[in-house]
């Protein structure tokens, strides 16, 4: 049956491993007509991780891969990736490191949010380290993922102002808003450049 909603949505899947805040502005964003993306699924390493919530919320699957073994667990990703037809990954808050075999089977279709202004801050902890260094700025960037660290190329980046009073916490959850807006942008910049 024909789609009478315009344009053909790129199935997306999104990867967790915790609260999933993102995974749920993601899902809100791909339910707007105009949105590029529809999400078919979504991927955990973490079995507890509270935002699979959202896969029975708004009716997507999803699975949740062992990385014990991580050649097993990226093995059987893929395959479901390609069962699924998807053509985006969206890194929100995985705490796994993809494999540079797995990167180069979606080479420039796999994004991550980062909460800090990349280059600077890779990895983790960003906010205590950026408020050790006594940053005036700290932000989040939306970026493509490659085989090295939080290195890919820039999509979108958004700074967040860093107040004398902010802890680790509180930058986090300012940082944390501001990540919500971008990754929706940084995701229609990538399919209308």
């Amino acid at each position: 049956m024909a789609q009478l909603t315009g344009p053909k949505k790129i199935n997306c899947a999104v990867f967790i491993s915790g609260t999933g805040s993102n995974l749920k502005s993601l899902i809100q964003f791909s339910k707007k007509k105009s949105s590029p993306i529809s999400i078919e699924l979504i991927i955990s390493d973490n079995a507890k991780a509270k935002g699979l919530k959202f896969g029975k919320i708004f009716k997507i699957s999803n699975k949740v891969f062992n990385y014990k073994n991580k050649l097993i667990a990226e093995k059987k990703i893929i395959s479901e990736i390609k069962n699924k037809k998807i053509k985006l990954i969206c890194l929100a808050g995985f705490m796994k490191i993809l494999s540079k075999r797995f990167i180069k089977n979606f080479k420039g279709t796999i994004l991550n949010i980062h909460p800090s202004l990349l280059p600077k801050y890779k990895g983790l902890n960003t906010h205590q380290r950026a408020l050790l260094n006594n940053e005036k700025y700290s932000g989040c960037t939306v970026h493509f993922v490659n085989s090295k660290l939080d290195s890919g190329k820039i999509i979108l980046q958004k700074k967040v102002r860093i107040s004398k009073v902010d802890t680790p916490k509180s930058l986090a959850k300012k940082v944390l808003i501001q990540e919500h807006k971008l990754y929706p942008k940084a995701i229609r910049r990538v399919f209308n450049p």
